[in-house]
């Protein structure tokens, strides 16, 4: 599974150059799945990768209570890893700030980036890694269409709005079966969000259940789907920026 998650990786990075020689990379870990593993393929790519770069664990302990950060750092300092641990109340900023009916996850990211944003600057760091995978992917492309009205999804490559900062993300190929699969197998010390388990989340786990649902009689969905974000035809879309109809 690893030499698996690796090679979509390497095909990921060939095709987007989502990290190169000098790079030092601070890497999200939430204390998910998602994080563990893409801070162990990307140590693994230093070891393996003809090129030179440096990673950089950062862990954001954000007050909510009884999450165990403490395991998180505990863990990155017995694997040797570089290891950041920045603690800021941002938990207690969403709750005074939400009405009650209200869901977190937009203001909580929010927050969340722009605390990364200023501690990548500050650490020297050239890229930011996160930790969406495939599913993720197609779960905001869906969300967008059916409750923003966008056709937007996650890019694997992108420049923050202030342009001081390169956000990656490695995993984006990669089926969340096999990070799953991959976690049980590692180990890891598994620290799930119950903050995240409403709102937008429930949305968000409705889209995944449609996907599955719909994987049951085309088995090829997901990578329909992924081929799809990158086969755009303007002209056959309503984006009047992008292709101008009342010229023709």
């Amino acid at each position: 599974m690893e030499k698996r998650i690796g090679r979509r990786m390497t095909e990921a990075n060939d095709r987007y150059q989502l990290f190169g020689p000098g790079d030092r990379i601070l890497v999200g870990v939430s204390g998910g799945k998602d994080s563990y593993t893409l801070l162990h393929m990307l140590r693994r790519c230093l070891r393996l990768a003809p090129f030179d770069f440096e990673i950089v664990a950062y862990h954001l302990a954000q007050g909510q209570p009884g999450f165990p950060s403490e395991k998180i750092e505990s863990y990155l300092l017995s694997e040797g890893y570089e290891t950041v641990i920045e603690r800021q109340n941002t938990y207690q900023i969403v709750v005074d700030k939400l009405r009650k009916d209200a869901t977190p996850c937009s203001l909580c990211s929010r927050l969340r980036r722009g605390i990364m944003y200023k501690a990548a600057n500050r650490l020297g760091c050239t890229r930011i890694a996160l930790g969406h995978h495939r599913e993720d992917l197609i779960e905001t492309l869906l969300l967008n269409l059916f409750y923003a009205g966008r056709l937007e999804s996650m890019p694997p490559k992108l420049r923050n709005d202030a342009g001081d900062q390169v956000v990656i993300r490695p995993l984006a190929h990669v089926p969340e079966t096999w990070i799953a699969e991959f976690a049980v197998e590692q180990g890891f010390p598994i620290a799930p969000c119950l903050f995240c388990e409403t709102g937008s989340r429930q949305r968000r786990k409705q889209m995944g259940e449609l996907i599955q649902t719909l994987a049951q009689d085309n088995p090829y969905l997901q990578k329909s789907i992924m081929s799809a974000m990158a086969n755009i035809h303007p002209s056959h879309l309503l984006d009047g920026k992008l292709f101008e109809h009342r010229q023709l």
